[in-house]
């Protein structure tokens, strides 16, 4: 981390609460969750309003996630293209087809809904101020709702506010993420290079 925050042993009160959810969940706490105690006061705030947006998404999680990894591509960040290719993983039921999608979710396979979700996302992530009225009419020709559409919106907007904040103080994925097949976290990074830690990566 670039600037300085609250290490887990230092927490207290909210803070020290989330770092334990972070660890129930995870087995450790995130730089995604540390990096916003640089403003200790935000961290709560930041984390209430979260869980609210993804609690109340009008979409399947494997929506969130694919909304958040086409977003990454385009900011570009290595640290959400990486946790979220991993996560993808199962959604997609392989490396190869996160790769795919990552590469040219056009032509990867996905569903013409699938393909128009993104092509929104990508544009929010890319040149917003390009987006027009016939853009929303092509996500309500393959079944998008405006809640849906809305909420699409917020997810890749929040994703390039969330992630050029990573990179800006330092946060960076966790050896978790890529350990576990360096070669497809190494190949997910889209931004700032991972560490090589690992000769066969």
């Amino acid at each position: 981390m670039f600037v300085e925050t609250i290490a887990p042993e230092d927490a207290t009160g909210e803070i020290a609460a989330l770092y334990r959810a972070d660890i129930e969940d995870m087995g450790f706490v995130m730089s995604a969750t540390e990096c916003w105690t640089a403003r200790p006061d935000f961290l709560p705030v930041w984390h209430t309003f979260l869980e609210k947006l993804k609690g109340g998404f009008s979409l399947p999680t494997r929506d969130w996630r694919l909304i958040t990894f086409i977003a990454a591509k385009q900011i570009p960040s290595s640290y959400c293209s990486v946790v979220y290719g991993r996560l993808l993983v199962d959604d997609l039921g392989s490396t190869r087809m996160v790769k795919a999608v990552q590469a040219d979710f056009r032509n990867a396979g996905l569903s013409g809904r699938d393909v128009a979700m993104l092509d929104y996302a990508e544009k929010i992530a890319l040149n917003a101020y390009r987006i027009t009225e016939t853009d929303i009419a092509g996500l309500r020709t393959v079944g998008f709702s405006d809640v849906e559409i809305a909420d699409i919106a917020l997810c890749a907007s929040l994703r390039c506010f969330m992630a050029r904040f990573f990179d800006a103080v330092g946060a960076g994925p966790e050896a978790a993420f890529v350990a576990p097949d360096p070669a497809f976290g190494h190949a997910m990074a889209v931004g700032r290079p991972l560490a090589r830690t690992d000769p066969s990566a």
